[in-house]
């Protein structure tokens, strides 16, 4: 059986660039039973993740598709020259190009949502995701939330859809040693409330001298050009705050859990419904102390190993920090929580994608 993986068009499937669907697909793809049968479909990158089972496709200027229909034509073409008559079609956060790739595939296809299917064109409305699921062998949502967003209103075929966390790998083998270091991970935008951090920071600063406080980040994920006003303005203030402050733009997954291995404390701040929270599951799996933001899909991440918060806001974020920046016994007991109960492993998650794809095979295709 052969998979075939579409990423959306601004996914960069690379080493030094990914974002989070990229690296959730790569994390399912270092455990996967079906690794030398998998093909992964994007925008093409200088270096790679899995370069053996990834194929780049250059945007064509003269196209008149889309970015991301004419990256589905594209793999569409390329499955058609293979010999195998058992492939499967993965599509990743684009619920629009199912009809297209129905109309032109006979295989089985199946939607991975990473966010509010109610936001995205082509799953929009009751009548988009019914559609879905009569095209589509399976969804797989990343959390209770998603799936929720998803079956809101529909009546059919409503065991199609599953929730299917995103995993992480746990990089280290015992609890490492911490140090006075407060994270923010994350994009550059209002949404993820990253303003309310370095108001915060700004705030508090002072009074703890022997602490850092870091900003890891940009406006557009995968690269440093903020362009963004918001995004430029916010770099300059936490720059000026103190030297306790040290912003280092947007990195890669070996920085990060560089970064996490050490840091004592991650805030959360995020002012919109958070599909996942990929940042708290990897914060967990390194034994940070989590204060975070009590929506979307975040509460099913951390449960009761954090501080989360309702209505989020500076005073709120101020209190919870400062707590835990005072008291060492409350911030190592936290730290403990959220490292003994990590549970959303990479290899976990592989296993489940990978028995979900047995199921689809064996009900789809007969053998001869």
């Amino acid at each position: 059986m052969k998979i075939n993986i579409l990423l959306p068009y601004k996914e960069k499937f690379d080493v030094n660039k990914a974002s989070s669907v990229s690296i959730t697909v790569k994390n399912n793809l270092l455990h996967t039973d079906f690794l030398s049968h998998i093909k992964i479909y994007g925008q093409n990158v200088e270096n790679p993740l899995f370069k053996n089972n990834f194929e780049g496709i250059k945007y064509s200027i003269f196209s008149l598709k889309s970015r991301n229909m004419f990256l589905a034509h594209k793999m569409l073409k390329m499955i058609s020259k293979e010999s195998s008559e058992k492939q499967l079609i993965e599509i990743h956060n684009r619920p629009y190009l199912i009809e297209q790739i129905a109309k032109k595939s006979n295989f089985p296809i199946t939607l991975f949502l990473h966010n509010d299917p109610q936001t995205m064109k082509g799953s929009k409305s009751v009548k988009d995701r019914q559609n879905i699921l009569e095209k589509c062998e399976a969804v797989f949502c990343v959390s209770e939330f998603i799936k929720n967003k998803f079956l809101e209103g529909v009546s059919i075929k409503t065991e199609k859809v599953y929730v299917l966390y995103n995993g992480v790998d746990r990089k280290i083998k015992k609890f490492p040693t911490k140090k006075k270091e407060i994270l923010f991970v994350g994009r550059l935008v209002a949404e993820k409330g990253v303003d309310l951090y370095v108001d915060v920071v700004e705030n508090i600063a002072k009074n703890f001298p022997d602490w850092t406080f870091e900003l890891i980040g940009s406006f557009r994920l995968g690269d440093n050009k903020n362009t963004d006003v918001f995004a430029n303005n916010l770099i300059k203030k936490f720059k000026k705050i103190s030297n306790q402050t040290k912003f280092h733009g947007f990195k890669n997954q070996e920085f990060i859990q560089k970064k996490m291995k050490t840091a004592s404390i991650i805030v959360i701040p995020s002012v919109w419904a958070e599909p996942f929270g990929l940042v708290a599951a990897e914060a967990m799996s390194n034994g940070i102390g989590i204060i975070a933001s009590n929506v979307g899909g975040i509460p099913e991440i951390v449960k009761a190993n954090g501080v989360l918060i309702k209505d989020i806001n500076k005073q709120k974020i101020e209190y919870a920090l400062t707590d835990l920046m005072s008291d060492p016994s409350k911030r190592k007991n936290l730290q403990r929580k959220s490292w003994d109960n990590f549970n959303l492993s990479a290899k976990k998650s592989s296993e489940k994608l990978d028995f979900y794809r047995e199921m689809i095979s064996s009900r789809y295709f007969v053998d001869d």
